[in-house]
């Protein structure tokens, strides 16, 4: 699903009404109608259809009249409050107004006028959220913060129009104050402050209506990919009836060390899962033994160690040579961060050709000197940051990395020309050609130990099966979350474990393709 920012949808209706010559009436009357219809299917069953309209003074409140004019003419009563005096609401909005029966509007253009609606928000059968749309640049004050209050307190069903007041249209930050919507009809094409957090949590379930802007304008548009299943769906491989385990590839990881053997054996075991048809898992000597216990179907390969349970440079031949016949290489799960080993790291990380995946304690050895990736000798690099490692990879504050998650990402990825998988509630995907994808995949049950492990075996797996890079993070991020989606709803969110997500791959697939 495409998602686009609040200043790329101005410049859409710019267009339709300019270029294309649909009337800014015509689109306003489009958007009313619509949300009147999703609220019509939503309570229209229930015995009592009372709306209470909650407007602003700009276009939002003016979709808002039309809400409340269409459910009047299906036999819904309704109610207006407008947070602002009548000789405010000029231009389309103020056509709609004066199309409306006056005996369903209030005016309450300030604070202490709107405790005679608390009552009747509290009586309603939906209340229908018409404050602000998705322009809104400063803090919510005033008689319209009074009222998000009273609205969420009022403990109705709301329908949102555009998006949840309150919330920042680009970047889904709660403006001081935000409407908690169960419904949110939003226009032509979907926002980024629907799908980021804590803007997502917002707006419930999100509907778009067609309100007649041009096809090939939306089409046109600077946006980014928002991951959900019909997207995963098409960026699976079927599998041809002739398949054998060389047709998938040779994933090779280089992990582990004392007391991170568990980070290893996920590493290699989800690579399995994910369809990699070979796997060979490089681990220090002295661990070998424990590996070849915690796995099965992947082979492991001892890697000399002087006795000390982790790697170092002594290891770098055996590396070099172990890389021959492999399709992609991940270099980091429990791998440890001393300096001996991170030297290692840096020097693979310059040095090998094939696909890369970098994680955990691999990407700790290249926050240390990241223009080590400049130097890098593939086309293929995948990074895997969570925000406290982005931080340290970017040299800021982790609260830095939080405000900005896609410029961040966007700005690493083009500087260093990797790709960039900042995970986390709605994990950003980022190419080092500017693409942009954002996952709609997982859950809260995912913040456990191990599932960055298992994301690591995944998208190694599907370069060593030969995706192109950025299909390979999205599909590889998506389908990480929706198995651990399936867990949960198995098993809930509590207790989830990695082992959990790694073995709900195979299901995981299986869904999607079944489903299409």
């Amino acid at each position: 699903m495409k998602v686009v920012t609040a200043e790329i949808m101005q410049q859409i209706d710019r267009r339709a009404i300019e270029e294309f010559g649909v009337p800014g009436l015509t689109l306003m009357e489009n958007a009313g109608r619509g949300c009147a219809e999703a609220v019509i299917a939503e309570f229209g069953d229930l015995p009592v259809r009372q709306a209470v309209v909650v407007a602003g003074k700009g276009n939002n409140g003016g979709d808002g009249y039309v809400i409340a004019r269409h459910l009047l003419e299906k036999g819904w009563r309704a109610k207006v409050f407008v947070l602002a005096r009548k000789d405010e609401i000029s231009g389309d909005a103020r056509a709609n107004l004066d199309r409306l029966r006056r005996s369903t509007i209030t005016f309450c253009p300030e604070p202490g006028g709107l405790r005679s609606f608390a009552s009747d928000l509290r009586e309603a059968t939906v209340i229908v959220d018409a404050m602000f749309g998705t322009g809104l640049k400063s803090e919510v004050r005033g008689a319209y913060r009074k009222a998000i209050e009273l609205v969420n307190a009022a403990g109705r069903p709301v329908v949102a129009v555009d998006i949840p007041s309150g919330i920042h249209g680009s970047s889904g930050r709660m403006m001081g104050s935000a409407v908690r919507a169960d419904v949110t009809v939003t226009f032509a094409v979907a926002k980024l402050g629907h799908v980021l957090y804590p803007g997502a949590e917002y707006a419930g379930r999100l509907r778009v209506s067609d309100i007649g802007i041009p096809a090939e304008v939306t089409a046109m548009a600077a946006g980014y990919d928002f991951l959900d299943a019909d997207d995963g769906r098409q960026l699976v491989k079927r599998r041809e009836r002739t398949s054998h385990k060389g047709s998938f590839g040779h994933s090779l990881i280089v992990a582990g060390s004392t007391g991170k053997t568990g980070a290893a054996a996920m590493a290699a075991n989800s690579a399995v899962r994910a369809g990699s048809g070979l796997v060979t898992l490089a681990v220090p000597a002295g661990l070998n033994h424990i590996l070849e216990v915690k796995t099965t179907e992947a082979m492991t390969l001892p890697l000399p160690d002087d006795g000390m349970g982790y790697l170092g440079p002594v290891a770098h031949g055996d590396l070099v040579k172990a890389l021959a016949g492999k399709d992609a290489v991940a270099l980091g799960p429990g791998i440890s961060w001393r300096p001996e080993t991170a030297q290692l790291v840096r020097r693979l990380a310059a040095e090998i050709t094939l696909p890369l995946v970098i994680d955990a304690d691999g990407l700790n050895a290249v926050s240390e000197d990241p223009s080590v990736l400049l130097r890098k000798k593939t086309d293929t690099v995948i990074l895997t940051p969570h925000p406290g490692e982005m931080a340290r990879l970017a040299g800021i504050e982790t609260a830095a990395v939080e405000a900005d998650r896609i410029g961040v990402a966007c700005e690493f990825a083009a500087k260093y020309r990797v790709f960039l998988v900042l995970k986390g509630a709605r994990t950003i995907i980022a190419a080092p050609d500017g693409g942009v994808a954002i996952n709609g995949s997982g859950n809260p049950g995912m913040a456990s130990g191990g599932m960055g492990d298992v994301l690591t075996g995944v998208l190694v797996a599907l370069l060593a099966q030969g995706y192109d890079p950025f299909q390979a993070c999205k599909l590889g991020v998506f389908i990480h979350g929706y198995a651990a989606d399936l867990v949960a709803a198995d098993k809930g969110e509590i207790g989830m474990s990695a082992v959990d997500v790694q073995e709900r791959l195979p299901y995981a697939y299986k869904q999607l393709l079944t489903a299409g």
